[in-house]
């Protein structure tokens, strides 16, 4: 696999472009449309296929939060879509109409990284300072349960425990079993979601989580990147670090994974974006189309009428977003 950078669209928003995700195609829209959420405040919807193929078209612009917006995310139908803001609102809305179908909150939690359920029933959130992961049903939108990272058992309650399990990043198992959430002290919780059991810590990071992803194609092999500048490869069942990789001058603060599952991009505060070969476990590609932190990476997912390429999104501080073309 090789990128090939095709399009960089300035100015895309008005302000730090801190998430990025794909929308699915559906019958009535045959292709992907790019999401992207902004310290602006807003949510903006992109087209970059069919006619536009080659060029960043913005679809739409979507406001009702109050403060920046740290992370969104695409239902599985292609059908809805949610964001969560720094105003602790997470607006979950119709992606062709911008209808808003609910505004979830659950005080005193924060709302953070958010994913949905690879089958679409549930959405997870990352609660912050609440130490925990809301899950929210998505036929009734009413909160399912909360999932709290223990505390070691030595310990009190204390603001300092809260400051270090602060969750940051959360991501479901392709399977949907699992679910796993990264945390600003490096530690990484992995709960059975059906029994909503905690299970054990994956260890070996020394500073926050940003960013998880599951192997689309082995639902035990989880992918973390930290601001220790490192990329791990786990067994999330074994509880066994497989492999780190190193090669970000900097934090990273954004993993995904191809969908055919041979390789990650990631992104980081270094201003780069890299490929990285999971048979080698080493970087094959830096691009350097940013001028400031790419705080997200996102593989589109295959389908879409005559898709030939895949693509690779980037987005940044300097308010740009960035498309590659790999095959």
């Amino acid at each position: 696999m090789k990128l090939a950078g095709l399009k960089s669209l300035e100015s895309a928003h008005d302000d730090s472009i801190w998430t990025a995700t794909w929308v699915p195609a559906t019958e009535s829209r045959p292709h992907p449309l790019l999401l992207t959420g902004s310290l602006d405040e807003s949510v903006r919807l992109w087209s970059t296929g069919g006619a536009t193929a080659d060029n960043v078209v913005l679809e739409r612009t979507n406001t009702g939060h109050s403060l920046g917006v740290v992370s969104v995310a695409a239902h599985p139908s292609g059908v809805i879509a949610a964001s969560a803001a720094l105003d602790s609102f997470v607006r979950v809305f119709d992606v062709d109409t911008n209808n808003t179908i609910a505004s979830l909150e659950s005080p005193p939690s924060e709302s953070w990284q958010l994913q949905f359920h690879p089958k679409g029933t549930m959405l997870a959130v990352a609660g912050g300072s609440s130490t925990s992961v809301k899950l929210w049903d998505t036929a009734t939108w009413q909160l399912v349960t909360s999932l709290q990272i223990p505390r070691p058992e030595s310990t009190k309650p204390t603001d300092k425990i809260a400051t270090k399990k602060f969750v940051l990043s959360v991501a479901w198992s392709p399977d949907g079993r699992r679910l796993a959430c990264g945390s600003m002290d490096g530690t990484i919780s992995v709960f059975d979601v059906a029994r909503s059991k905690f299970l054990h810590h994956l260890e070996g990071h020394l500073m926050p989580v940003r960013s998880l992803v599951y192997s689309p194609i082995d639902p035990r092999v989880l992918f973390s990147g930290s601001d220790d500048g490192h990329i791990h490869m786990y067994d999330a069942e074994g509880k066994s670090l497989i492999g780190s990789m190193s090669g970000h001058s900097s934090w990273v603060l954004s993993v995904d994974a191809s969908p055919d599952g041979a390789a990650i991009a990631s992104g980081s505060s270094d201003k780069t974006v890299k490929l990285w070969d999971l048979s080698m476990r080493a970087a094959i590609q830096s691009m350097t189309n940013h001028g400031d932190m790419v705080w997200g990476v996102a593989f589109r997912p295959p389908g879409g009428t005559g898709v030939r390429f895949g693509r690779l999104a980037s987005v940044s501080d300097d308010k740009s977003i960035s498309l590659y073309d790999y095959s």
